[in-house]
């Protein structure tokens, strides 16, 4: 092999494992947009956060739900890892200082939904295969890591620190069970198998969902 083809190939492998980095990074949107539209999707994404944490929330009987989950998965797959837990983590904050609704903030909050958006992007973009059978399997697995992770391991545990005076296990029942947190986290996983799908076929909207 000449010193000239070892050169090609040695640029050829650089090449792919930075795209196969930017794949983690980015989304499959943003890399295909020119820098002013990644500006862009990321600043409109981040104030529909702002809009989820301030308006996306409804009670019904003793169960608060709220849509900010299913929402920050899909920022997290539109934009990537990356800038989905940003967008996520400001929409949080700057929804709370828009609308604190007489509550005192809790960062551990934002921060459970920038790692949705980062669990979700990592998990599409990260993960290769383009068939539809496939992309159902790699919600599920977003819906059980998020879930893992985001609802019991970050929100419950810091809600536990601070505030309860009972044990873990027991806390974590009547949070997911009393308080409706299980039930909160089945529809946003159910809006989820079904918003993403359906971005994926509307082609005019332009997002690519590998």
């Amino acid at each position: 092999m000449s010193e000239t083809q070892i050169t090609q190939l040695t640029n050829s492998q650089t090449e792919g494992k930075s795209l196969k980095l930017k794949r983690l990074l980015l989304s499959e949107t943003l890399l295909k947009k020119r820098a002013s539209h990644r500006i862009a999707y990321v600043a409109l994404l981040t104030a529909f956060a702002v809009a989820a944490n301030m308006f996306f929330e409804f009670k019904f009987a003793e169960v608060q739900f709220s849509l900010t989950l299913v929402v920050s998965a899909l920022i997290g797959i539109i934009i990537g890892p990356v800038f989905g837990f940003t967008a996520c983590f400001l929409g949080d904050l700057l929804g709370f200082l828009t609308n604190t609704g007489g509550y005192p903030y809790y960062p551990w909050v934002g921060i459970a939904m920038g790692c949705v958006a980062l669990i979700s992007g990592l998990v599409i973009n990260g993960i290769p295969g383009k068939s539809k059978g496939f992309l159902f399997i790699k919600l599920a697995i977003v819906c059980l890591l998020t879930f893992i992770v985001c609802t019991v391991g970050i929100n419950t545990t810091a809600f536990w620190l601070l505030f309860s005076k009972v044990d873990y296990g027991t806390y974590l029942v009547s949070r997911l069970f009393v308080q409706g947190q299980i039930y909160n986290s089945l529809v946003n996983y159910a809006l989820l198998f079904i918003a993403v799908p359906s971005l994926k076929a509307i082609k005019p909207l332009k997002i690519f969902i590998s």
